[in-house]
């Protein structure tokens, strides 16, 4: 018996000296909890709208401070013409856009009804679904406000138009996010344990030893499970052409670029994971639950980010899943090239220089 307390006492000090394990114990599933409760939401707040009022009178900019007065929208820009309306969505920033028609308060007062067209966003079904009601719930609390002092009643007709994603196929959204996901985690995961593998097998010192130099040794272990996740990422995007019928407005070969491109952001991850790590399992498990959830939940991928806290908004800039699925949902859906996704690829290797260059130095510590 004194046997077996001896032995869960050193169960407890092995695991309390190791502040990793502590970490995945206690940080982890407090993070999760923190996570699931405010990112999963189907409210939506502060979404970016733009405005297009043919009509230009006090009705419409009465609807349009009543709109922006709300918590859910922020009139992002003003439109004079429709056919910036396409260009307006692609790069990426509203997700709605209301369409006066002319002479809005004029038929309003005299037909006794006006229409004001709702155009949005489906490449996301749920969110947009989601905004038209908003929109519609606020027009309809305007038209109580004004018929309190008529006779006849007054109605706005809305007509809502949905772009990219017509009928709402919410394997639309779907599939950019799983496409992401697989990728970070299977890429991650496989560089992960990669030099944690070499630590416990012995063979460490003999990379420690040889003439090769630090960057050479964190590049020489990418390469290889590069072409690897190209090939994984050429059969999902069969699957998802084929299979999932998804459509792909844009470039082919931009969209296999730009998922080259994420790769080796996920391998250097996974590279960075494994100079941390003291283990495979601790690489592994860093990898799954500490990639997953934020991969999942802050990317874009299921909530639309602009409904989060705030604090979250920012921590979700630093995962790189958010930009990749914006740059998915721009080449597939929308048909966009590489000037309206500049920004993102640009983020994407700035994360990955990063993610080598502190590999690196994280490695040069072990050498010394």
């Amino acid at each position: 018996m004194k046997r077996f307390i001896g032995f869960i006492k050193k169960e407890f000090y092995h695991i309390f000296r190791d502040r990793r394990s502590l970490f995945i114990l206690f940080g982890m599933p407090i993070a999760q909890i923190l996570l699931f409760g405010f990112a999963i939401t189907n409210e939506i707040n502060n979404v970016d709208i733009a405005i297009l009022d043919h009509s230009k009178d006090a009705t419409t900019q009465e609807i349009i401070n009543k709109i922006s007065a709300s918590k859910y929208f922020s009139i992002k820009q003003i439109i004079d013409r429709e056919a910036d309306i396409e260009s307006v969505f692609k790069k990426g920033k509203v997700k709605a856009i209301l369409n006066f028609e002319q002479d809005f308060s004029q038929n309003l007062i005299k037909n006794h009804n006006a229409t004001v067209q709702v155009i949005t966003d489906a490449t996301d079904p749920n969110t947009a679904n989601t905004i038209s009601n908003y929109i519609n719930a606020i027009l309809q609390n305007y038209l109580q406000q004004q018929n309190k002092h008529i006779k006849i009643a007054y109605q706005i007709i809305p007509e809502t138009k949905l772009l990219f994603n017509p009928e709402l196929k919410s394997v639309y959204m779907f599939v950019p996010g799983v496409m992401t996901v697989i990728l970070m985690l299977v890429s991650a995961m496989m560089t992960s344990i990669s030099i944690t593998r070499e630590k416990e097998l012995g063979t460490m010192e003999v990379l420690l030893v040889s003439p090769l130099k630090p960057l050479q040794v964190i590049v020489g272990k990418v390469v290889p499970y590069i072409f690897l996740s190209i090939i994984n990422a050429t059969i999902i995007i069969l699957l998802s052409l084929f299979v999932f019928k998804m459509p792909v407005q844009g470039s082919l070969i931009l969209l296999g670029l730009e998922s080259v491109l994420f790769i080796i952001t996920s391998l250097a991850l996974g590279i960075l994971i494994s100079t941390v790590s003291a283990s495979q399992q601790t690489a592994m498990m860093i990898s799954l639950m500490g990639l997953m959830l934020p991969t999942i939940l802050l990317s874009g991928f299921i909530f639309p980010i602009s409904s989060m806290p705030f604090p979250l908004q920012v921590i979700s800039n630093i995962v790189p899943a958010k930009w990749f699925i914006i740059i998915v949902k721009g080449i597939m859906l929308k048909g966009v090239g590489l000037g309206f996704i500049l920004k993102e690829n640009l983020i994407l290797i700035a994360m990955t220089l990063f993610f080598i260059g502190l590999s690196v130095k994280k490695y040069k510590i072990r050498l010394e």
